[in-house]
Parts: structure tokens; C-alpha cells; sequence
């Protein structure tokens, strides 16, 4: 699997240089993520470059820039594990505790009264405690990003940068919940007895088809929110990006034939809300025939295999995680086809143009990110009971509100579409569906 690896490179200073050093990477037929002048003095400058490498080809990479005697390898950056030493969250007081008066006000002996009012009655703890505003992303460490099954605590630096995020983006305190357990029975009786420290629960990096369990079991026994953002964030934002692109060539969602190849927890999420959007026919290919079984039971069609799907589809999705699976032949003139498997997709969207798509994208810009702050704060904003497909919808559609002309989503560091989506997302909440009123 490739990894980002940023690179430290001091460079003689010339603009012919500079472009020889980038042509090696070029010759090695690799991307360049990012690029960044670090340091200059009045003959060298020294760059950074931030590529997506196989752990083998690092050594080769090295190899071809030291033929050049204008640079030198500096080695490889630890940036990243800088921004890492000592965790990227803590939990800091909301009060101030600056004297003796404030002190007994929000431990002993002043606490004892808010608790014996919450005691006589549970909701008042919505106003007086943190509960509105604070989150658990639980994990087992089955599916960190596409690491696979690495273990819990491989996985707490992507729950910390959740927790980051959703304080960043949506002002919510997440605390990052690691469960060193495969089995459904027992992940879902710690969720259960941990779930009334929080407002809401976020599933994270759990693999499939265990993912699917757990997630309804605890809708239906917890009295919170609880989404699995694999599934649901993934697809409110890839749906929010197909309006962008349904848009720019005239389609209508709705009638369309969608196509979903990789019926893994994303492929379900967006065959699902696809389907609660209003297209009326969802057609999926997977190699295994459980996940088959289970699109078929939200609505969904299986097709009998990827070329049949491909020469059905109006629109194609793809979140298989294999590179080049869709081959250029398969390509229908006239399709809209969002490959959006990260680094590499199932097919390079000038590919997919020049055999006849309609219109191509690849993944790089529908990240989740974009989905899961609003849709939680929405949620705890509207005292949601649980999360629902009309939450879910208004999410996407307020994410491709955002969108600027020529882009199929907004930049996920505009804090106004979070606070856009979860305006949205609190609007559409029945009342009927409220835990506590506002």
C-alpha cells in the first residue's frame, strides 16, 4: 500500500534545477502531493516534497536524485510525527477556576446541587453537562484507513484526528474510544455502558460485515445518535459530489442507472442513501456474495458481474480500493464515473474521458471530513433521537450548496459549511424524533 513520505532535498538554487529535481519523480512515474521551500539561503534552498510511495520504492527515489550533483537528500522528514508527539487533543475547562468561590462552585460542595437536580430530573443533564456537545469515535482497529485490521491502538493518532477535527470544524469535544475486541457482542455492551457519557456515538474503522451489525444493534438500544461514518459520512459526501457532477452535465439524478462497484461499508452507505435520495435503480457488483445478499435486501440489484454493470450504468461509483479495476473498454459513452478509490482509482478520470465518459473524478476531494462535523453537531443541536435518511440527504445537499462553480465539493477547512450543514441537518429533524426538546 502506498504511504505519504515527505522528503527533505537541499537544491542549488536555479529554476533548471528545481525542474530537473521534480523530473525525477516524473521519470519514476510518481505524484507529487505537495511541495514546499523550507529553508533558503543565498546559493540553496531546501525543499520539501510530499509523495505517495510504495515502502519499497523509497531506496530507488534515493538512488535516482543522488545522480544529480546539484542537490543532496537531506532524508526523509518527520514532520508528520512532530505534529503527533503528545497526542493532537486535550480537554481544557470551560469555566474559569480562578478562585476559592469558583472553585466550590464547580466541584464540592456547590456540584452537589446540579447533581441532585439531574437526579430528579435525567434531562436537565442536556443543559448542565457537556452532553451536547461531545462525542465518543469508537474503533476496534479492524479497518484503519486501508491499513486493514492493525489493532486499537495503531488507530488512535486517525480517532485523535477526528476528535481534532470535529473541535476545529464543529466546536465538539470527541473522545477517541479504543475497543481491543473483534467480537459484536462485546463492542456493542461497552458502547451501550459507556453511551451515557456522551451525546452521540461515532463507529469508526470497523470492518465489514461486522460493521453493519454493530451499527444497527446499538441504533436500537442506545438513546443517542450513533452513525458509522465509513458507511454514512463517506456516502453523504460522495452523494453531495454526484449532485455537483450530475449538475455540470445536465443528468437527472433520479431516472439515472447508478452503478456501485465495491459493496464494502462505503459502497453500502452510498447504494443506501442513493436510494433514499430517489434513484430508482441502484445496481451493484462485488465479488462477495454476502455483501451481494445485503444490497440486495436495502433495494438494491446485483449485477451479474463488473462489465454488465458498466454497460448498464448511467453513472458509475467505484470504492474498491483496486487501481485501474475499470478498464477503458468498459467505459459507456455518455457515463458519469467517480473512481474513488485513494492514492490510485479503479480508473484515471482523463481515461475514463477520452473513451467516452461524460464526465470523470477520482477521490482526492470527497473526504468524509466534509460530512461528519455538521452532521453531529446538527444532530445534538436538534436533540436527535437518531440519525435519519432525510438528515443524511440534507447533509449532501448542503455540502453541494457550498460547492464553488467548477468544483464537485467546497474546501473542507471552510468552517461555514459545517455550520451550514449542520443548520441543515438540525431543520429536518421531526419532532417526533427528538430525545429532549430544544
Amino acid at each position: 500500500m502506498k504511504i505519504p513520505e515527505v522528503i527533505r532535498i537541499d537544491v542549488e538554487s536555479s529554476a533548471r534545477h528545481l525542474a530537473e529535481m521534480i523530473g525525477v519523480f516524473a521519470e519514476l512515474d510518481l505524484d507529487i502531493h505537495a511541495l514546499q521551500s523550507v529553508a533558503k539561503c543565498q546559493k540553496h534552498t531546501t525543499w520539501e516534497l510530499t509523495v505517495e510511495l510504495e515502502p519499497d520504492q523509497i531506496d530507488a527515489v534515493f538512488a535516482e536524485l543522488e545522480k544529480k550533483d546539484f542537490l543532496t537528500v537531506l532524508g526523509t522528514s518527520d514532520r508528520v510525527f512532530k505534529r503527533h508527539v503528545g497526542g493532537k487533543i486535550r480537554t481544557v475547562s470551560t469555566v474559569s477556576i480562578e478562585s476559592i468561590e469558583e472553585l466550590r462552585d464547580v466541584y464540592t460542595p456547590g456540584v452537589a446541587r446540579v447533581c441532585l437536580a439531574i437526579r430528579d430530573d435525567p434531562e436537565k443533564a442536556w443543559h448542565y453537562t457537556a452532553l451536547r456537545r461531545t462525542v465518543a469515535v469508537v474503533t476496534n482497529g479492524t479497518a484503519i484507513l486501508g491499513l486493514g485490521d492493525i489493532g486499537a491502538v495503531a488507530g488512535l493518532p486517525v480517532m485523535e484526528g477526528k476528535a481534532a477535527l470535529f473541535a476545529r470544524l464543529a466546536d465538539i469535544s470527541a473522545v477517541p474510544i479504543l475497543i481491543e475486541d473483534h467480537d459484536a457482542d462485546r463492542i456493542v455492551d461497552t458502547v451501550r455502558a459507556i453511551a451515557p457519557s456522551f451525546g452521540a456515538i461515532q463507529l469508526e474503522d470497523i470492518r465489514a460485515p461486522e460493521c453493519f451489525d454493530i451499527e444497527e444493534r446499538l441504533i436500537a438500544s442506545v438513546d443517542r445518535p450513533v452513525m458509522h461514518d465509513d458507511q454514512h459520512g463517506t456516502a453523504v459526501v460522495a452523494l453531495a459530489a454526484l449532485l455537483s457532477a450530475a449538475k455540470a452535465v445536465d443528468m437527472n439524478l433520479t431516472d439515472a442507472v447508478v452503478g456501485q462497484i465495491g459493496l464494502g461499508a462505503a459502497g453500502i452507505g452510498i447504494c443506501n442513501l442513493l436510494s433514499n435520495y430517489g434513484v430508482k435503480q441502484v445496481v451493484g457488483s462485488d465479488l462477495n456474495a454476502d455483501a451481494l445478499a445485503r444490497l440486495e435486501s436495502i433495494g438494491g440489484h446485483a449485477a451479474a458481474d463488473l462489465s454488465d454493470l458498466m454497460s448498464r450504468s448511467d453513472v458509475v461509483i467505484a470504492t474498491t480500493g483496486v487501481k485501474g479495476l475499470i478498464k477503458p473498454e468498459m467505459v459507456k459513452q455518455g457515463q458519469l464515473i467517480l473512481a474513488l478509490s485513494n492514492p490510485d482509482p479503479e480508473i484515471e478520470p482523463d481515461v475514463a474521458l477520452a473513451n467516452g465518459a461524460c464526465f470523470a473524478a477520482d477521490g482526492k476531494s470527497v473526504n468524509n471530513v466534509l460530512g461528519f462535523p455538521g452532521l453531529f453537531k446538527g444532530a445534538l443541536m436538534a436533540g436527535a433521537k437518531k440519525f435519519t435518511p432525510k438528515m443524511l440527504v440534507a447533509a449532501a445537499e448542503a455540502i453541494h450548496d457550498k460547492a464553488p462553480a467548477g468544483q464537485l465539493v467546497p474546501s473542507a477547512l471552510d468552517r461555514s459549511v459545517h455550520d451550514h450543514v449542520a443548520e441543515r441537518v438540525s431543520k429536518v429533524v421531526d419532532a417526533g424524533a427528538r430525545l429532549r426538546p430544544d
